[in-house]
């Protein structure tokens, strides 16, 4: 037991902050934190940079499967590198690092103990009574080392890394307070209609534009606005809710790739998401298809091109570009950091 506590690092220690603090300023601001999945170190710096220079908190997400890519000791030393980039840049901006859709208690003590500042345990996927108990053990271990916690309640369908569902099941206004406080969670992720993956919805489920451009169903803010009544000032949590920012689908699929029928959830009403009690909203999937938009097209027109810097360099500034969009424009989240931390 001795040796395990030596073992243990506290996120304190990394310079990392958890979510408490930027999710009150989110809630009474009428702004959502940027979550961000990371799988490299050009997404890592695009982050960043994009962050500070767009004076945004911001959440630095790990999935499972992101974690083992890495490698848990070298992503420890990853998000202390981050923390002493911002140091440099923009001293105001911090950060959490946050374990995504974790579905262990023994990953979430994994992370707790090397470093992360909050995880997420996804209990979705489990009955009512069984979400319940799994995501209390989770909070009562985290809320020993001042560690954030993100439960969820309904399934989002649609696959990203290691979390897959077939179908969608939306959230019950009706058992988010039983939830909330039985479980003692920090914040919320439920479920309205966005979905995992760059192809959220079906042809079936959308309707067609007079140009021919799928229009996906429309979020289920009634859901949304009624979980605010009965948790209201709750931080709530959208997942899968990256754009498909059609822009580089074409890129993608102009140069090789097959991404057929990718459609997201429309600019304005992730606007009208974050303006309400949606505090955190997480894009992965947009970053995936920047960066792969970006090499693609480097590679169909410089097939002699071999240093990864030439191609990696190149997605990582249009990443950074992406963020800073998404910061100042979508969420609300940009010169916030100042007010937040300064």
């Amino acid at each position: 037991m001795e040796s395990q506590a030596k073992s243990r690092v506290s996120y304190q220690e990394l310079g990392l902050v958890n979510t408490k603090k930027m999710f009150a300023a989110a809630v009474k601001g009428g702004f959502a934190i940027p979550a961000y999945n990371f799988n490299n170190l050009e997404q890592l710096q695009a982050i960043v940079t994009g962050c500070a220079e767009s004076d945004s908190p911001f959440i630095l997400q790990v999935s499972s499967g992101a974690r083992k890519y890495a490698n848990d000791i070298l992503l420890r030393h990853l998000a202390r590198g981050a923390v002493e980039l911002l140091g440099a840049l923009n001293p105001n901006v911090k950060f959490a690092l946050h374990l995504d859709h974790g579905d262990t208690l023994e990953l979430c003590k994994s992370c707790i103990d090397s470093g992360f500042s909050s995880v997420m345990i996804d209990g979705s996927h489990h009955p009512f009574e069984k979400n319940i108990e799994l995501t209390r053990q989770v909070v009562e271990y985290a809320h020993k080392y001042d560690v954030s916690v993100e439960g969820e309640l309904g399934v989002l369908a649609g696959i990203e890394d290691e979390v897959s569902s077939e179908h969608s099941h939306y959230t019950q206004p009706g058992e988010v307070e039983e939830f909330v406080k039985k479980t003692g969670v920090d914040s919320l992720a439920i479920s309205i209609g966005t979905s995992h993956g760059a192809t959220k919805f079906t042809p079936e489920q959308c309707t067609r534009s007079p140009e021919g451009v799928l229009v996906p169903p429309p979020l289920r803010f009634d859901i949304l606005r009624e979980i605010e009544k009965r948790i209201p000032g709750f931080p709530i949590v959208l997942h899968g809710a990256s754009s498909v920012l059609p822009q580089y689908v074409e890129m993608i699929n102009a140069n090789g790739g097959k991404l057929k029928d990718a459609v997201g959830i429309p600019v304005p009403q992730l606007r009208d998401a974050a303006r309400s009690a949606v505090c955190k909203v997480n894009i992965d999937s947009d970053g995936r298809l920047v960066v792969t938009g970006v090499i693609r097209k480097i590679f169909a027109e410089k097939p002699a091109e071999f240093d990864p810097r030439k191609y990696l360099g190149p997605a990582r500034d249009a990443l950074k570009a992406m963020i800073i969009d998404k910061n100042r424009n979508v969420l609300g989240s940009a010169g916030r950091a100042k007010e937040i931390f300064g």
